[in-house]
């Protein structure tokens, strides 16, 4: 009866409560799905602050939730939710080994939830698709975006077409891009981006 192990101290789930939009009960599944994800033995059953940091799991492993099998920005997103290790180690690109450790799938579910605010989903959807990471989203950010999303149902004057009326009908300042404003406008007028931007746990 008394034998009950913590995964987390109190403090790391007030921590974790505090910084996401979740209960103690839902960040307890969710450690529970990290671990199932990776390797057996690769994650251990309680988890010091440093441990949910440093402890890895494969970027592959993320096929394993139905809802970023399918994504064809699974790599883009994995990359977004990873940035600090491509900045810590002053990579240009994640490659699977880097892994994702669990704070990082932690906030990433945090964004994807039902309860995360349209404003974060927004920022997070704006970042994804800022593939070169300008702070704008140039005609070639929306091309690499219509690529991915139309795989390979396109070709490339047809992709090209498809970006300039986004941008007629979007780029109101008229300066050949999209700032986030200007998504974030072109988000708000779409009715299913909630349903979209959303991982169930």
């Amino acid at each position: 009866m008394g034998n009950k192990v913590a995964t987390f101290t109190e403090e790391q789930l007030e921590d974790y409560q505090d910084c996401t939009f979740f209960t103690r009960k839902e960040i307890l599944r969710i450690f529970k799905r990290f671990r199932e994800m990776g390797d057996p033995g690769a994650v251990p059953r309680c988890m010091t602050a440093g441990q949910a940091t440093t402890v890895r799991i494969p970027l592959s492993c993320l096929t394993r939730i139905p809802e970023l099998k399918e994504n064809p920005f699974r790599q883009r997103i994995s990359e977004v939710f990873t940035k600090r290790v491509v900045q810590n180690l002053g990579q240009q690109n994640l490659s699977d080994d880097d892994g994702i450790c669990f704070e990082e799938f932690l906030e990433m579910m945090s964004v994807f939830s039902e309860q995360a605010p349209r404003d974060l989903k927004v920022f997070y959807a704006f970042k994804i698709y800022d593939f070169d990471e300008d702070g704008v989203l140039g005609t070639n950010d929306l091309e690499r975006t219509c690529r991915q999303l139309v795989q390979g149902g396109l070709n490339a004057e047809e992709v090209a077409t498809v970006c300039r009326k986004v941008l007629e009908e979007s780029d109101i300042d008229g300066d050949g891009v999209l700032s986030y404003l200007e998504f974030e406008h072109v988000v708000t007028r779409a009715s299913d981006f909630m349903a979209t931007f959303h991982i169930r746990i």
